[in-house]
Order: structure tokens, then sequence, then C-alpha cells
């Protein structure tokens, strides 16, 4: 691992996820693969709310912003983790590096409270029906909406001006396949003390704030259905949750033991593994979660589906000899 001296840092090297070089190719393939199947569900899912009017509430309202906030958050380090696959160099520069560790970390948080606008949202839906359309208003789903990219872009931005204020001067090899946290304050060798405290202060704070929101919510919701008498009724009331709770838990499950111990070489480690999941693994999964699991969404994609292999199939028959 190559020493800097006191010299500022100019670029970094980004280790990847294995140095093994037989394996990038074969990287390479599988994560373009799961890049192109990203893209590809998040825009379907908004194009296709954006569609049909049957989608224009606010509990697709807010599932567009999801799949944007999941869509951004993994082409920000995608297309530079593809390049590095096939390049010798695998370098960032030092602005890169501070633009990708920041926008990691604020749509970090953006996500964490839109999945609790979200459960706030089947909260209303499910214990107040019939104040729903009140509650949920146009105003109220742009607040919603609004708030976690504000709060996610405001804290992130201080998140990240703490980790590059710190001085590198040990090596500018990061142990990560992008910029991230634990490995830079691993690099660097001035006090870490304020940054390492910070970081633990907003990640035990934002997530706790934000699963509290959908525990809360959900223990309210689990109560309305258990009074409901018929079986039918709570199977209904438990299918328009179930999307939402199987995102919340493969999300929160992958984050809980990221970003609240201090770093060491073990956990810098076995982040690379953790990050793979909430980088690739969620923003791939949610779209399908949310259409296979959801009658709405399959309804409106038939019909958008439908309509278009009508208006191909028009001019075929239309043609006269």
């Amino acid at each position: 691992m190559p020493m800097m001296n006191d010299s500022a840092i100019t670029e970094f090297i980004l280790l990847g996820l294995t140095d093994r070089p037989e394996l990038q190719p074969l990287l390479f393939l599988l994560f373009l693969v799961v890049y192109l199947v990203t893209l590809l569900g998040n825009l379907g899912m908004m194009v296709l709310i954006r569609l049909d009017s049957r989608l224009h509430k606010p509990m697709y309202f807010l599932l567009a912003n999801l799949a944007f906030v999941d869509l951004c958050y993994t082409s920000n380090a995608t297309p530079q983790m593809l390049t590095n696959f096939l390049s010798e160099t695998k370098t960032i520069t030092f602005a890169g590096c501070f633009t990708q560790c920041y926008i990691f970390i604020a749509l970090l948080l953006t996500e964490f409270y839109m999945l609790a606008a979200m459960a706030y949202d089947r909260y209303v839906a499910i214990c107040n029906p019939l104040r729903y359309s009140v509650k949920m208003s146009r105003r109220v789903c742009i607040c919603l909406a609004a708030f976690p990219y504000v709060y996610g872009f405001s804290d992130g931005l201080f998140q990240a001006i703490l980790t590059f204020r710190l001085t590198f001067c040990r090596s500018n090899v990061i142990n990560h396949f992008y910029c991230a946290d634990p490995p830079l304050i691993k690099l660097s060798c001035s006090d870490t003390y304020l940054k390492e405290h910070a970081m633990l202060i907003s990640a035990g704070f934002n997530l706790s704030s934000s699963l509290t929101v959908i525990l809360v919510s959900y223990a309210f919701i689990i109560a309305a259905i258990l009074r409901i008498k018929s079986a039918e009724g709570r199977h209904k009331a438990f299918s328009t949750c179930g999307s939402h709770m199987l995102a919340v838990t493969l999300f929160y499950g992958t984050l809980f033991c990221m970003y609240v111990r201090p770093p060491t070489d073990k956990t810098v480690e076995e982040s690379k593994i953790i990050a793979v999941f909430y980088t690739f693994v969620n923003p791939v999964l949610n779209p399908l979660i949310y259409s296979l699991r959801n009658k709405d969404v399959k309804r409106a994609l038939n019909t958008v589906l439908r309509r278009n292999v009508t208006k191909m199939s028009m001019p075929l028959f239309s043609n006269k000899p």
C-alpha cells in the first residue's frame, strides 16, 4: 500500500470487490446485467405510475420517489465500478470521491425517511380511511416527499465535509468499490474523533427515528387489522402493506451493522459485502416486490402493455393490398 507524504492527495485508488484479475470480467458482466435490470425496473415503475391515472394516488407518488432514489443510488457507484473492472488504474479524483461520498450518504438518508413516509401513508389508509383524502392531500404528499430530500442532502453534506476535512497522508488506496466513510476514516492520519462520533450519532439517530416511525405505524396498522372481523378484510388490509414491510426488512436488515460501529479492518471488509446488498440488491428487488405483490401495479402494467400492443398491431391490419 503506497505511503503518502504531507502533500495534498489529488486522487484515490479504489480496490474494488476483489483483487483477483480473473474474476474482473465475470463481475463486470454480472453487475452490468444487475444495473440494466435496475434501470429498467425503476424507470419502468416511474413511467407506469405517470402513465396510468389509477396510480395517481399518494401511495404511488411516494413509490415513484422511492424508485427515483434507488435509481440515483445505484447509478452513483455502478458506472465507476464497471469502469474499474476493466481498467488497471482504478482511480477517482478527490472531487469525484467527495461527490460520490456525499451523494451516497444523502440518498441513504433520503431512503430512510421515504420509507417512513410510506409507512405513515399506509397507517392513514388503514387506520383512518374516511379522512385519508384530507390527511394525505396533495400538499401533505409533496411535503412528505420533499422532507427526505432536504434533510438527507443537508445532513449528507455535513457528514461529507467532516470526512474530507480530515488529512489523508497514510495512503490514497480505499479498500472499497466506492468512496465510503469507514475506509476513508481509516486512511486519515489526523484526529478522527469528531468524524467518527458524528457518523455514529447521525447513523444511530436516523436509523432509530425513521424505524420508530415505521414500527409505530405498523403497530397501529396491525392493531386495526386484528379488529377486522372478516378473514377476507384482514387479508386485503395485510396485502396493501406486505410489499412495504418486505422492502423495509431488506433495507434496514443490511444497514444496522454498516454505520453503527467504529471502522476497523474487519468491519471495512464486512462493509463491502453489506454495501453490495443495499447498493445493488435492494434497488433491483424493490420494483419486483412492489409490482409482483401489488394488484394495482400489475393491472396498470397489463393495461399499458395491451394498449401498446394494440397500437403496434393496428397498422398491420389497416394496410390494404
